[in-house]
């Protein structure tokens, strides 16, 4: 009885005038295509929009840093200045000012913070009794938006109600109201470099402390068998062991620090003068103050070439360490 109700059941497949169903046809279709087509269609959707997001307006800059485009002046014709721009910005002494303050405070900053960084690492990683909770404060700058940082310490840093001046006169002497953390020519680059120093010294002590923790135990029990100093495992085993850490934490945070913009023109706007104006700031007063919006392209340019060269040379010689 089974057999003879299997033959009669009717199959829309090879009836002729019968259409196949919308949820068979649709599997047969998906059953058709590769795992690379449909890899590709999950990803076509999200390339599309880096495509929009990045590449088009890096193309459309490219674009603009070969014209006079002046906004303030837009009722000009857009004119093509071939690469006058780029001559403009080499050749001016004003640029490579900045460039060599940015090179400074990038210099100080990162050294400073792998220092710090490093020994808050060791220093956690000797996991002592409420590290966790120390970890998590130590942690806390980090967590902040560059915006909100700088606004805190803009008020601590206040010669009248801050807090920080009053602290220096308890240790110095110094009548707190003398003298101003992010007015003074002498002491308004250390400031940037100190606020910055404790924003993204976690940040270094987090690669730090997982390249410590990434060094395997039996070295320093054959190192202790062996009769081997504290101070003698810290320069022969956890400092080489950890100098590929260091060395790309020193990558991100160069990188990051060279196109620090917010910070530096909450604290000081690039003053006193132009005692802390960085190459940033400079792009941003061509761009929106200026409104030099060809001449800003082609520096914007210049600074990418510079950032993208000099990364990927250190990545070169990051991975010769790694090859030791």
């Amino acid at each position: 009885m089974d057999k003879m109700t299997t033959i009669l059941q009717p199959d829309h497949a090879t009836i002729p005038g019968v259409s196949e169903p919308a949820e068979s046809r649709a599997a047969r279709r998906v059953h058709g295509l590769s795992d690379r087509t449909i890899a590709w269609l999950f990803v076509a959707p999200t390339i599309a929009l880096l495509l929009a997001i990045n590449i088009f307006p890096l193309v459309w800059m490219i674009r603009l840093s070969f014209t006079s485009l002046n906004l303030s002046m837009s009722y000009l014709p857009l004119r093509f200045v071939g690469l006058d721009n780029f001559s403009d910005i080499l050749n001016d002494e004003d640029v490579w000012f900045r460039l060599q303050t940015t090179a400074q405070f990038v210099i100080c900053s990162v050294a400073l913070q792998v220092v710090v960084g490093f020994g808050l690492a060791l220093l956690i990683n000797r996991q002592f009794r409420g590290h966790s909770f120390w970890t998590t404060i130590i942690l806390l700058p980090m967590m902040l938006s560059p915006a909100v940082v700088g606004n805190f310490w803009t008020l601590l840093l206040q010669p009248q109600i801050g807090p920080f001046n009053y602290l220096i006169s308890l240790f110095t002497g110094v009548p707190p109201s003398s003298f101003s953390m992010t007015g003074q020519v002498a002491l308004a680059p250390w400031t940037i470099v100190l606020v910055d120093t404790w924003m993204w010294a976690p940040y270094v002590m987090l690669i730090c402390l997982a390249g410590l923790r990434s060094i395997p135990d039996y070295i320093y029990e054959a190192a202790e068998v062996d009769r081997a100093s504290a101070w003698r495992q810290f320069w022969s085993i956890t400092l080489p062991m950890t100098v590929p850490f260091l060395m790309l934490a020193v990558l991100f945070r160069a990188i990051e620090n060279f196109k620090m913009f917010d910070m530096v023109n909450l604290l000081t706007s690039g003053g006193p003068g132009s005692t802390t104006e960085l190459v940033s700031i400079t792009l941003k007063r061509a761009a929106f103050e200026k409104w030099r919006t060809g001449y800003s392209s082609a520096l914007a340019i210049i600074l990418f070439v510079t950032v993208f060269g000099a990364a990927n040379i250190y990545v070169k010689a990051l991975n010769k360490v790694k090859q030791r």
